[in-house]
């Protein structure tokens, strides 16, 4: 619930009964836009799927509802989480609020009714939109969960990918899926990656904290047990966002001492984001030549996000605290039942760590592409950048085509990749922001989709003459004596 500047915690205000009311309205906008209304993909089979979307999220959500609205109508949604729990908002993300600006929109598509505006306004009043600064996390998720509610989006929770194969005598994806009831393998023309910040590879525990014993290390982005660190001292290795806010709730949940380790000699200050929150970038990025994209790029994962001032204050004056600037991790080792990590100002202890260094860029660690990684085109097989330019995450990522799909790194050898569409992180580099961050969703979407939809008709589209030379329904209905008809007539 929306309540004061910076965030979402505390007593709720009696929840308006506007939000019905809304949903109406969103209905009877959408009808106003219903054209044209017949669905036009032919169907390759009853169990055939034109496209699977895999990731529930945000950027599943909007892409499922881009492509109803262009009447594509075999669309499904596959998450492995239950219900609420797709994405990383109520699973992983710890901040209080978004680091977006409240007025953004993207799963809306462009239907005012459907903009997160609309949904806070309806729910909590003008007043508490008014007076919010940023919208919080939780909030966010629930207002996705009302966009898929309200779109009766298809989306099939427990249904975990592990893996994507193709059929090449009927040029269908295969993807194997795990459910509660057991494996199943589904068909579908065209999948979508909508996986998210850590689709390019898995968040992992790096060297030296690896030699730790699992018990003793987590990641800002798995789980960790705040509770049991209770009263127990606390190592953050990092400056990020996440980082910070980890540490806060480890402070908020009783934590003894709390210890950032920060390999920078300053503090990030400066966010590219909000320099990219722009028409310009965010919808004509993905035409620029690719030195430029690489540059672009470069200097946006160089330059990083500083924490949100809203993070630095939750920790910043608590006694508690402990921050060491120019402090790389030079070693990771255990004395008795100390957790001693070693940094050029001297050894730090602890009873714990909490790692918040990203994710590895290796699409061989993500189960659905395991058995493609090593024939998909990477930057790095395609771009060389200037001396000094280097940055082997960004040469990790996918080259895509403009439609968003993955490209053969050896013709011939894996066709099935032309069908797999990517809008997760590692489609920065090619695509700039769009499926992995709020920010982007509006421009992303609508150009995977486009592509999406172009890739289908072009490929249906013989068939589709043929249903136009064959179509004979009558407009003209009358009777019309002046004709002269042939014979054949």
């Amino acid at each position: 619930m929306l309540r004061c500047k910076t965030a979402c915690f505390g007593d709720r205000p009696p929840m308006s009964d506007s939000l019905p009311a809304l949903t109406a309205e969103v209905h009877r906008q959408l009808a106003l836009l219903s054209y044209p209304r017949e669905e036009w993909v032919p169907s390759r089979g009853e169990d055939v799927l034109d496209v699977a979307i895999i990731g529930g999220g945000q950027a599943g959500l909007a892409t499922a509802f881009g492509l109803r609205r262009q009447m594509v109508g075999r669309v499904a949604i596959l998450d492995r989480a239950a219900p609420g729990g797709a994405g990383c908002w109520t699973s992983f993300a710890r901040m209080r609020t978004l680091r977006t600006p409240k007025h953004v929109s993207g799963p809306d598509l462009g239907v005012p009714a459907l903009t997160p505006e609309a949904f806070f306004r309806a729910r909590d009043g003008d007043a508490a939109w008014e007076a919010l600064a940023k919208i919080g996390r939780v909030d966010w998720q629930a207002y996705l969960d009302w966009v898929q509610a309200t779109l009766a989006l298809p989306v099939r929770y427990g249904h975990d990918v592990t893996g994507i194969d193709h059929d090449p005598a009927t040029d269908l994806l295969l993807l194997r899926v795990m459910t509660a009831e057991g494996p199943v393998t589904l068909r579908a023309r065209k999948a979508v990656l909508a996986t998210g910040m850590d689709g390019m590879g898995a968040w992992s525990i790096p060297a030296p904290f690896d030699a730790l014993p699992a018990d003793r290390v987590s990641h800002t982005s798995g789980p960790v047990d705040f509770a049991a660190l209770a009263g127990k001292r606390v190592i953050v290795i990092g400056a990020g966002a996440s980082a910070f806010d980890n540490l806060a709730t480890a402070l908020e949940e009783g934590a003894a001492a709390g210890i950032m380790l920060v390999r920078r000699p300053t503090m990030p200050r400066v966010n590219p984001f909000r320099w990219m929150e722009q028409a310009g970038f965010l919808g004509q990025f993905h035409a620029m030549p690719d030195a430029l994209k690489w540059r672009f790029t470069r200097h946006i994962f160089d330059l990083n996000q500083p924490p949100p001032q809203a993070s630095w204050d939750r920790v910043a004056h608590d006694p508690r605290f402990s921050l060491f600037m120019g402090a790389p991790s030079l070693g990771a080792r255990m004395e008795g039942e100390e957790v001693v990590i070693d940094t050029p100002q001297g050894p730090h202890r602890a009873d714990h760590v909490i790692v918040g260094t990203g994710t590895s860029f290796d699409m061989g660690l993500r189960p659905e592409l395991a058995g493609l990684a090593p024939h998909i085109l990477l930057w790095r097989d395609v771009y060389t950048p200037p001396k000094g330019l280097e940055w082997p995450a960004l040469g990790a990522c996918p080259y895509l085509e403009p439609t968003f799909a993955l490209r053969e790194k050896t013709p011939g050898t894996a066709p099935g990749l032309r069908h797999i569409h990517l809008i997760n992180y590692g489609a920065t580099p090619s695509m700039g922001l769009s499926g992995a961050s709020i920010s982007g969703l509006k421009f992303g979407v609508a150009r995977l989709v486009d592509g999406i939809c172009r890739m289908l008709w072009l490929e249906d589209a013989g068939q589709h003459l043929d249903s136009l030379l064959g179509y004979d329904e009558w407009e003209l209905t009358s009777p019309i004596p002046q004709e002269v008809r042939s014979a054949a007539e």
